[in-house]
This record gives structure tokens, C-alpha cells and sequence, in this order.
């Protein structure tokens, strides 16, 4: 199972939560904002794996993060078999909330 950590308010995670919905055997989405443990739990991801060493240095959150079950973090959707917002197969968000297909 694929950990992704995200919040509600972040567009990236906004356009990856539909993606994964009905699909709760393949992807556990923790929402960091929901309760201070799943913040603290990604603090500590973040303070200890250096994949978010550039989301640091420009002052980025780095969400949606992917933890696949052998320990490795990605930033990367399509690691995760996901598009990323604003990837060439990605609509706008607001294509996506209006309800269009292939988002």
C-alpha cells in the first residue's frame, strides 16, 4: 500500500485524492492538516529524508508525498501510477471539480 501524505487546501493533493478514491486497498491517504499526529508523523519524514531537501530550500511544503511499503519517498505522481497536476494528461483543477472526465 502506497502512504501519500497531502492536505485538503493543497491543489496537487486536491487533483490526487479523486484519483485514488474506491481504491483503499492500494493507497492510504493521510490528510496532515486532519490531526497533529499525521502532522508530526510527516515532520519527521520530512526532517529525515533528504528527498525534500530542494522543497526546503525554495520553502516548500512537500505535499503530496508518496511512501511506497520499502521505505522510498517520492514527489512524483506517476510514481505512484497518478497524474500530477499540471502533467501533459492533467486538466485544470477546475476541469477536474466540474466533473470532466479523464482527469
Amino acid at each position: 500500500m502506497i502512504k501519500i501524505y497531502g492536505m485538503p487546501t493543497c491543489p496537487y493533493c486536491d487533483f490526487i485524492e479523486p484519483q485514488i478514491k474506491g481504491r483503499e486497498d492500494e493507497f492510504e491517504y493521510i490528510n496532515i492538516g486532519e490531526h497533529i499526529s499525521n502532522l508530526s508523523a510527516f515532520m519527521r519524514l520530512r526532517d529525515s529524508d533528504p528527498i525534500f531537501d530542494h522543497c526546503k530550500e525554495i520553502n516548500d511544503v512537500g505535499v503530496p508525498a508518496f511512501v511506497f511499503e520499502d521505505g522510498r519517498v517520492s514527489l512524483n505522481p506517476a510514481d505512484a501510477g497518478l497524474i500530477g497536476y499540471k502533467s501533459e494528461k492533467a486538466c485544470s483543477i477546475a476541469d477536474h471539480k466540474s466533473g470532466r472526465q479523464g482527469c
